[in-house]
């Protein structure tokens, strides 16, 4: 079968050595293009969840970054530490504590008793101008399963757990240091009972 045959040709006087290679060039622009896709990509510290149905909720009168800058006060008063914390995304993390101990759990070793360990998540969103709406989820694990995530485990205190009363307690110093927008206390007051209707003569 002949070269030609097959679509190829012998080049003469020329060896492998000295084939020409082609050359890739990327345009300037893609480079551009590159950065301000990398610029513009959010980075956030916070979760890729959201909090737990049944999590403590107050509106603050005070700037988000504010309320998170307390926080990294407050949760050491209360013996927590803090695991994550950040400003600019407005949320904070403690470490896993056990409430009967009264100490930081760094490793599941260290655990001995699930239902008293318990770690809390702050979430401080903005709300109208100058106000900050505040999520506190305070949540303990029932069982250890290292097969699974450790968010599926997770559950949210009762408010009678010392968990939640931890949180309480640092909201309730939130609420001190910045105090409640008028319209949240309103909301937040009991509907008095109607007034019993005139009995007919």
């Amino acid at each position: 079968m002949r070269n030609s045959e097959c679509g190829m040709r012998n080049r003469s006087g020329m060896s492998r050595g000295t084939i020409p290679t082609f050359t890739f060039r990327i345009p300037h622009s893609a480079f551009r293009i590159l950065v301000l896709v990398a610029a513009c990509t959010p980075t956030t510290t916070r979760p890729d969840f959201r909090p737990e149905p049944g999590a403590l909720v107050v509106i603050l009168d005070a700037r988000p970054e504010r309320i998170t800058a307390a926080l990294d006060s407050l949760v050491p008063a209360e013996s927590l530490e803090v695991a994550h914390s950040n400003v600019r995304d407005g949320y904070v993390e403690t470490a896993w504590h056990d409430t009967q101990a009264r100490r930081t759990r760094h490793h599941e070793r260290e655990i001995g008793d699930l239902a008293a360990t318990v770690k809390v998540r702050f979430w401080a969103d903005p709300w109208v101008p100058g106000q900050t709406r505040l999520i506190v989820e305070p949540v303990y694990r029932p069982r250890y399963d290292p097969s699974r995530p450790e968010r599926d485990l997770e559950v949210i205190v009762s408010k009678e757990h010392d968990g939640y009363k931890i949180a309480q307690r640092v909201v309730d110093k939130l609420k001190e240091r910045f105090g409640v927008p008028k319209a949240a206390q309103e909301e937040g007051r009991p509907t008095p009972p109607p007034s019993p209707s005139p009995t007919p003569p």
